[in-house]
C-alpha cells in the first residue's frame, strides 16, 4: 500500500491520539430509525419510532438520522415520516436528519423543520440502474438539485457512496469510481460522505485501501464509515477505518437494518458494539453504553426478536444476572 497521504498527520484528522494514531473522539450517526427499520416488513407505528428515537436521544445521540422522505408505494415503513419528525422532541446540538432522494422529498423534509438531508449515489453502474433506474452520472445530476436546495435553504448536506466494496450484481467495484462518486458528493457541498459497504462484503485491508484512496481526493475528515455485517467483518472494519483516521461512522441500534440486494445479510453494524470498541479503546463518544443497551433491548422486543448486537446482549444477560444476586 502507499503511504498515507499528507492529510492523515496526526492532528489534521480532529486530534488522533499520539502513538495509537486513533482519533481522540468518534462521532456515531445513528441511522437505526430510517435505515434500521424501512426493510421491516411488520408495520411499525409511529409512537415506536418517536419512542424509539426518545430513547436514543436519551443515551447521548446528537446525530439522528431519523427518517426517510420516499415514496410510501415504494418503502411504506417510511410513509409516516412527517408524523415521526413532528413527535420527536428538538433537543439543543442535535442533528437530526432525513434521506431524501429527490426534490419532493426534499420538499418534504424542509417542511418538517430538519438540519439536514442525505442523498447517495452507487459506485456501481449496476446497482444504480437497479435500484434507482438510472446512471452514476444520472444519480449525480440528480441530487445537484438537492445539493443546491439545501444550500439555499441553510441545511447541512450529507451524502453515502453505496456499493464501495462490492455489488451484489457486478461484484467487485473499482476503487477509482468510489473515489470519483465521492469527489463528485465532495463538490456538491457534501460536508460529510459515508463509504457504504451496503451488502457487507468488505474487509480490512480493502477498507484501508479506499479510505486512503478516497482521502486523496477529500479531506480525510468528510470520510465516514457504513458497514454491514452480513459476513461478520463490521466491527473489524470500523476498526481499520479509525486505524486511517476516521473518525465518523454511521450505526444502527441492535443492529437494525439489512440490505434486500444480498441474501443472509444481517443489517447494519449495531451501535453498542461499535461503542464498546470506542470505549475500550478510550475513544470518546459522548454516548452512554447502559442507555445505548436498554434503548437496543427496547426495541428488539417490540419488534418480536433478539437483538443482533452481540455486546448489547451480552451486557445486558451480564446486568441481569448481577442484579439478580444483588437481590
Amino acid at each position: 500500500m502507499s503511504s498515507p497521504p499528507s492529510n492523515l498527520v496526526s492532528g489534521s484528522s480532529g486530534g488522533l491520539r499520539g502513538g495509537q494514531g486513533l482519533p481522540a473522539r468518534v462521532f456515531i450517526t445513528e441511522v437505526g430509525p430510517r435505515d434500521g427499520l424501512q426493510n421491516e416488513k411488520q408495520p411499525i407505528s409511529a409512537t415506536t419510532k418517536i419512542e424509539l428515537c426518545e430513547r436514543l436521544l436519551n443515551a447521548g445521540v446528537q446525530r439522528l438520522e431519523v427518517t426517510s422522505f420516499v415514496s410510501p408505494k415504494w418503502v411504506p415503513q417510511m410513509a409516516d415520516a412527517a408524523e415521526v419528525l413532528a413527535g420527536i422532541s428538538r433537543r439543543s446540538g442535535v442533528r437530526y436528519s432525513a434521506l431524501t432522494p429527490n426534490m419532493k422529498g426534499f420538499e418534504g423534509a424542509l417542511a418538517s423543520g430538519v438540519d439536514e438531508v442525505v442523498i447517495f449515489a452507487a459506485a456501481s453502474e449496476a446497482f444504480s440502474q437497479r435500484n434507482i433506474n438510472c446512471s452514476i452520472a444520472e444519480s449525480l445530476a440528480r441530487f445537484e438539485r438537492v445539493a443546491q436546495a439545501a444550500k439555499r435553504h441553510g441545511l447541512k448536506l450529507r451524502a453515502a457512496v453505496s456499493t464501495a466494496f462490492g455489488c451484489p450484481y457486478q461484484g467487485e467495484v473499482p476503487v477509482e469510481i468510489v473515489v470519483h462518486v465521492t469527489e463528485q458528493l465532495y463538490a456538491m457541498g457534501a460536508t460529510e460522505i459515508s463509504v457504504s459497504d451496503t451488502i457487507g462484503v468488505g474487509t480490512a485491508q480493502q477498507v484501508k485501501e479506499v479510505m486512503l484512496a478516497c482521502a486523496q481526493s477529500v479531506p480525510l475528515t468528510a470520510l465516514a464509515g457504513h458497514f454491514h455485517d452480513t459476513y461478520g467483518q463490521a466491527v473489524a472494519n470500523v476498526m481499520a477505518s479509525l486505524e486511517v483516521g476516521v473518525d465518523k461512522f454511521d450505526a444502527s441500534i441492535a443492529g437494525l437494518g439489512g440490505c434486500p440486494y444480498a441474501k443472509g445479510a444481517t443489517g447494519n453494524v449495531a451501535t453498542e458494539d461499535v461503542v464498546y470498541l470506542l470505549h475500550k479503546l478510550g475513544i470518546e463518544t459522548g454516548l452512554d453504553m447502559q442507555a445505548l443497551v436498554e434503548a437496543g433491548q427496547w426495541i428488539s422486543q417490540q419488534l418480536g426478536r433478539k437483538s443482533l448486537s452481540r455486546a448489547g446482549n451480552a451486557l445486558a444477560a451480564k446486568w441481569q444476572s448481577e442484579e439478580a444476586v444483588a437481590q
